[in-house]
């Protein structure tokens, strides 16, 4: 299953693939030449399905608990100023996205989405200290009863050349349910009450909309 917004990248990257395959199958007369060229255009559309890849996952909807938004590896856990919503302490917990793991954005959780807004910006490595400030972004907040408000940044990297963010502002969500897509590399960070109890610790693999990350009591 893939994600929509890699359809029309996919349906041209099939024309082209096939184009290319015809062309190396007629010009190419060279043998061994001719097989690695189609197994280096085979093998570049094989990482372009995966990388668009949508895999369903079962998230087990919990008023208590945080999940974590995406696919990747926790490279940041540490109280921060939170400057641009919150203007107070959270605690900030950031994934880190390589271009081989599942990019579709999840809720954290359900609610409303108070806040969604877009950044233009700069394309600096997804992991620089200033990513997260400098780089194209989008901030979006959901709040409940429960939890309050639990906001996260979709961050683009070097090679991230697109954000995409389905909240809208005043609309209820799902925990767990499709956010949006960052293409081709990237991060999200999670700003999360300074009580929540974090169930994460640096350099885990988590998974977007199952693996828990906080859970408030």
């Amino acid at each position: 299953m893939f994600h929509k917004e890699g359809h029309k990248i996919i349906f041209f990257s099939v024309v082209i693939v096939v184009g290319l395959l015809f062309l190396i199958d007629e010009f190419v007369l060279t043998s061994w030449l001719r097989t690695s060229l189609m197994l280096i255009v085979l093998v570049f559309f094989i990482l372009i399905l995966q990388f668009f890849r949508n895999p369903k996952r079962s998230t087990k909807i919990n008023k208590n608990h945080v999940v974590s938004p995406v696919d990747g590896k926790v490279v940041v856990i540490e109280e921060v100023f939170e400057k641009e919503y919150f203007k107070e302490k959270r605690i900030q917990v950031s994934v880190f996205m390589s271009p081989l793991n599942v990019h579709v954005t999840r809720y954290p959780i359900g609610g409303n989405v108070a806040f969604s807004k877009y950044h233009p910006g700069k394309y600096l490595v997804a992991w620089h200290p200033k990513a997260s400030e400098e780089n194209e972004r989008t901030t979006v907040v959901v709040e409940n009863k429960h939890f309050g408000k639990v906001l996260y940044r979709q961050i683009a990297g070097a090679l991230a050349k697109r954000i995409v963010n389905y909240a809208e502002e005043s609309t209820t969500v799902i925990q767990g349910s499709d956010s949006g897509f960052i293409k081709f590399g990237s991060r999200v960070d999670v700003f999360l009450p300074l009580d929540a109890d974090i169930k994460v610790e640096l350099n885990q693999k988590v998974k977007g909309g199952e693996s828990v990350i906080a859970e408030k009591s």
